[in-house]
């Protein structure tokens, strides 16, 4: 009996129906449903997920997805995970204009070209087709200019397979993909080859003051020497009459005593 009410539950998920979306959120009204969460549910079938109108954010990752039609609608996207499912084409998010990040890292993606349809999206800004930390890819991914190829079609990414390339904390990841690929490139046959002897970038001496020659300048020298002396000698006096007043005070602060 339980079994058969657990393959009954598997049924009903396998497919995005009104039940399952208002058991999930708690609403009534499909179109007040602005955050969703229907990760490894075996959903293969989005049903009617188009009728949630106003949702911002969804993820629908881990399921066996390959039709995005039912998406469409969705105009007020703002995040939308659809990793680990079995996507080929994203042209029927074209029409999701709001979207801004999404997620397709662990699908079936073939080729940059599929991408395109993506290019009218002019709020999108982080695209993710590779994700290390779940051993997530697509077979796009093999090209090895994938990256170069993705930054052309959106000129304004920000965010590429969880990296920066523009902004705050872009220079920082070019620099450590420079240091790497340098790395990589000094080791043949798995030895690192002799390297030449280092020199120093500038002259003895170079960092050595000078001092000038030029009246004009010794003169100015020796005036704000002056100067910095009497500050000294000010701040100094200055803490002295502080601490003189601090202690009077504490003096008339304190209780008289009388003898008894």
């Amino acid at each position: 009996m339980d079994s058969k009410r657990e393959k009954d539950n598997e049924t009903e998920c396998a497919k995005i129906t009104n039940v399952l979306l208002k058991s999930r959120t708690g609403e009534f009204d499909l179109e007040s449903i602005m955050f969703l969460k229907l990760r490894k549910l075996g959903i293969y079938d989005l049903g009617c997920i188009g009728e949630c109108i106003n949702l911002e954010r969804l993820d629908l990752s881990g399921n066996n997805i390959t039709n995005l039609g039912p998406l469409s609608p969705l105009r007020r996207l703002l995040v939308l995970n659809l990793s680990a499912n079995r996507i080929t084409n994203l042209e029927p998010l074209s029409s999701c204009e709001g979207l801004q990040s999404l997620n397709v890292a662990g699908n079936v993606i073939p080729s940059v070209d599929n991408l395109h349809a993506l290019k009218s999206l002019k709020k999108l800004e982080s695209i993710r087709l590779k994700d290390n930390t779940y051993n997530y890819s697509n077979p796009v991914c093999k090209n090895s200019s994938y990256r170069t190829l993705i930054l052309d079609i959106f000129p304004n990414m920000k965010v590429l397979d969880g990296e920066r390339v523009v902004g705050r904390g872009s220079d920082l990841y070019q620099l450590c993909k420079d240091i790497d690929d340098t790395i990589k490139g000094m080791y043949k046959n798995g030895q690192l080859p002799e390297m030449p002897d280092t020199k120093p970038w500038v002259d003895d001496g170079f960092w050595e003051i000078k001092r000038s020659n030029n009246a004009i300048v010794d003169e100015a020298y020796k005036q704000f020497s002056d100067v910095l002396h009497e500050c000294r000698l000010l701040n100094s006096r200055a803490a002295h009459v502080i601490s003189q007043n601090e202690r009077t005070i504490s003096l008339k602060n304190q209780p008289k005593q009388y003898a008894v």
